[in-house]
Order: structure tokens, then C-alpha cells, then sequence
């Protein structure tokens, strides 16, 4: 595995595979890593005969209030997991190197950053697409893959890659779960073992959801409040539970009949620490503990 530092030695590094007739995935990701983000080097090798993998913890994705402090960093337990999973760049710059002296631009993705996250943290998509445009502009043309634990935010990246004309196929893969059902996050770790007991009734809430829908229940309203009211006793803090077009994100009101796959999303505090998860209700199966 090759690890690079700088931006010309990563657009070199993939540009040499390029010209050597080679496809090229990127998987960005602010380290941490788990098995949610190996899934996604798997696909990026399936997608792709070289695999870059980002490794970078993105500052201005973080609200004044939110943990870039202490966001976990791990770099070498990083390199040695992507080392492992066959990553052939791993690409960790400096915080500098992204954001040269006097940076002034920002991304933002209108519509799609409004609703679910976008009101409880103000900036992040914009954060978000903006340094995802930085790494698209340095590894085009090539496939990027993200999890769907954060669908808004692959929706957002998906819109900013086509309005920015980015040679760039964004792909979404399926959310990785504990074995507890709990979507993998590198949030995760904050979670005591307390925390970590209570954090399950989001994921045992979605599959209620789920259970209601597949009997035929189609009120938003109840499947809204059959979510919230799971969680409720739980959570420190409930920021939203949406059901929403899964295209657009725009959320359907409580007296709506769902009539199509509808996206079930959610953030909750559990302690200090802030969780989302979904589903895809018409699509995805429910989220499930291993037995």
C-alpha cells in the first residue's frame, strides 16, 4: 500500500493507475475505521482495480459546539486496517493541504441539506461538500462508494457531483450493523456500556416501523410516532424523526399515506453522543440483532 500525504502525490498516484489502463474507487472517510468502512473497500474492489481510501478528519463539517476535538483518530490503526483490506493509496493529508491559506470557497447543495440533519447542524453539509468536491476534483474520473448510514449526506454528495459535472460515479451501499442491530458509527466508542444498552432501542424501533409497514400500516403520522415513541425513554435528546421522499428528502406530513418506498430517518442523543440511523421502508429489510 501506497500512503500519500500530498495533493500532487495523490492525483499522480491515481493518474499513474490510469494510464496503466487501471479503474479507480475512492472511499472517503475521516478514519476511525470499521467494519462499515472495510464493506465499502470491498466494493470500491469490485468497482475498481485500484482502491484509494481518504483518510482525513474535515473541520469544517463540525458545528462550534460539536466534537472535532475529540473525534477519534487513529491513523496507524487506519493504515494497518487498509493495509490488511487491500487498499492500494491511502491518501492522509494535513489539514493544510486541503485547506490552503486563505480558503474561501464553499460547496452547498440547496434543498437536499435543508431538511432531517440540516437544521440541527447548521454548515455541515455545506463542510461536507465541499471538502468531498476537493478530493472528487483530485481523483477524478473514478467511482466513489458511501454508506447509506448517512443518506442525506449521499444524497447531497450525489447532487454535487452531477451539478458540478464531476467524472464521478457515486455509489451508496448498504448500512453495517453491530450485532446488537446498532449501525456501525466511529461515534460508537463514545457509548458506556449503559449508553450503549439504551442506543439499541433505536434500531429495535425501526424494526417495529418496519413490522407495522409490512402488515400494511401506511399512516406517516403512526409510523412516525410508533419511532419517536420507542426511542423517547432512551434517548437524552430526540433531534427529529422524518419519514421523507427518499429522492428529494422532503418530509411527508402526518397525515400523508405512504404510496411508495419512503425513507425512514432519525437522530438521537444517547448520553453526549448523537446518533442517525434509516431505512428505506418498501426496500430495506429491518435492521436485526444477530441471534
Amino acid at each position: 500500500m501506497q500512503l500519500v500525504r500530498t495533493r500532487d502525490d495523490f492525483r499522480g498516484a491515481l493518474e499513474g493507475a490510469r494510464a496503466r489502463g487501471l479503474r479507480v474507487g475512492l472511499v472517503p472517510t475521516m478514519g476511525a475505521l470499521h467494519a462499515g468502512h472495510l464493506r465499502l473497500v470491498e466494493e470500491a474492489r469490485r468497482a475498481a482495480e485500484v482502491v484509494a481510501v481518504s483518510i482525513f478528519v474535515n473541520p469544517t463539517q463540525f458545528g462550534p459546539h460539536e466534537d472535532l476535538g475529540r473525534y477519534p483518530r487513529d491513523l496507524d490503526g487506519d493504515l494497518a486496517k487498509c493495509a490488511a483490506a487491500g487498499v492500494d493509496v491511502a491518501f492522509a493529508p494535513d489539514v493544510h493541504e486541503i485547506y490552503q491559506p486563505g480558503d474561501s470557497t464553499r460547496v452547498r447543495v440547496d434543498g437536499l441539506s435543508e431538511s432531517l440533519c440540516g437544521p440541527f447542524r447548521p454548515g455541515h453539509f455545506e463542510g461536507v461538500a465541499t471538502v468531498v468536491a476537493k478530493f472528487f476534483a483530485l481523483a477524478e474520473p473514478c467511482t466513489a462508494i458511501f454508506g447509506r448510514k448517512d443518506f442525506q449526506q449521499l444524497r447531497v454528495v450525489e447532487r454535487m457531483a452531477r451539478d458540478l459535472l464531476f467524472d464521478v460515479t457515486v455509489v451508496g451501499i448498504a448500512i453495517v450493523r453491530e450485532s446488537d442491530g446498532l449501525a456501525m458509527s466511529s461515534r460508537n466508542r463514545y457509548l458506556s456500556a449503559e449508553d450503549r444498552a439504551r442506543a439499541r432501542s433505536i434500531p429495535q424501533a425501526l424494526s417495529a416501523a418496519w413490522s407495522a409497514y409490512a402488515k400494511g400500516e401506511r399512516r406517516a403520522g403512526t409510523l412516525r410516532a410508533l419511532v419517536a415513541d420507542a426511542i423517547a425513554p432512551s434517548a437524552s435528546r430526540v433531534d427529529y424523526v422524518t419519514l421523507a421522499d427518499p429522492a428529494t428528502l422532503r418530509p411527508l406530513a402526518d397525515e400523508a399515506m405512504l404510496s411508495a418506498p419512503t425513507l425512514l430517518a432519525l437522530a438521537a442523543h444517547v448520553g453526549a453522543t448523537r446518533l442517525i440511523d434509516n431505512m428505506v421502508l418498501g426496500e430495506d429489510p429491518p435492521p436485526q440483532a444477530e441471534t
